[in-house]
């Protein structure tokens, strides 16, 4: 089968699938579910539903035992959606990717822990001033001349001043 299609079948599942479990199961075992992907087989017979759970791992088993038990409403919910001669069956695996990355950002973090505070210092110290031969001052920007003979520009912010000409 194309793998267009394929894809859109397993959008359209895993789009199903989340709408069903965030807004219509009722199942007080299923909380704090994130579906992340779906893969679905070649022959449109098997899908894999692979959701993500916030919690322990008993809250996770708890979690996973209501979903595999609403397997068949949210099934008769993609049926409804899509329009094949079979309609998926759904088996909910449990997505450990958001798992190890959150672990890996935070091995990350540990192992750059003290370089990060030194370069916040560093950001927060003033920034050492320019040297010029001769001892002056940094140069300004040059100016043209018609901007010596004019006022200077009024500041954007609050309202305008009067002018000194005018009344």
């Amino acid at each position: 089968m194309k793998t267009h299609r394929l894809a859109r079948v397993s959008e359209a599942i895993r789009e199903v699938a989340s709408e069903t479990i965030l807004f219509e199961l009722r199942d007080p075992r299923v909380k704090m579910v994130t579906v992340t992907r779906a893969e679905v087989s070649g022959d449109l017979q098997h899908a894999k539903v692979y959701v993500s759970i916030m919690g322990n791992e008993s809250e996770q088993k708890l979690t996973m035992h209501g979903l595999r038990s609403a397997a068949g409403f949210i099934q008769s919910k993609l049926a409804a959606r899509l329009q094949t001669r079979f309609t998926p069956q759904l088996t909910f695996v449990l997505d450990e990717g958001v798992k190890k990355s959150l672990e890996v950002a935070r091995l990350i973090n540990e192992a750059l822990g003290p370089r990060q505070s030194e370069v916040a210092g560093e950001g927060d110290s003033p920034q050492p001033a320019t040297l010029v031969e001769g001892g002056g001052e940094p140069p300004q920007p040059a100016t043209s001349p018609a901007s010596e003979d004019t006022e200077p520009e009024e500041p954007a912010e609050g309202p305008p001043a009067p002018h000194p000409a005018g009344g």
